[in-house]
């Protein structure tokens, strides 16, 4: 039962993922990389508009003020360990400005974007 529930959360995450990818384009972003794993983590979705490259946590939950609260500061710091390691092995993107976002789903409303929600 747990491996299904497990299962099921997994399709649901990936969905949002989509969804957000999705909403950043129609907000002129570009998708570089989804789902990015790396020893250090992972990194939802990596998105560049203009000079600056987003690396981006999507959180799916049943209230925005829950998906604000569900990545604490251990994770941010993984995520930004993996950003290291990922613009590090591309020297074409490393003179662009980073920020770390949050795309907040919640149901029965449009995604909330929260730009540089995070700072190491």
């Amino acid at each position: 039962m747990a491996r299904r529930s497990r299962q099921q959360a997994e399709r649901r995450g990936r969905l949002a993922e989509r969804y957000a990818a999705i909403w950043l384009q129609l907000k002129t972003y570009s998708i570089l990389a989804h789902r990015v794993k790396l020893p250090t983590g992972e990194i939802d979705l990596i998105a560049q508009r203009s000079e600056t490259l987003a690396f981006i946590e999507v959180k799916q939950r049943p209230s925005l003020d829950l998906a604000q609260s569900a990545v604490p500061d251990a994770g941010w710091r993984r995520i930004s360990r993996t950003a290291e390691l990922w613009v590090g092995r591309r020297p074409q993107l490393q003179q662009l400005e980073w920020r770390y976002d949050l795309v907040a789903i919640t149901p029965w409303a449009l995604p909330r974007h929260f730009q540089d929600y995070w700072r190491p």
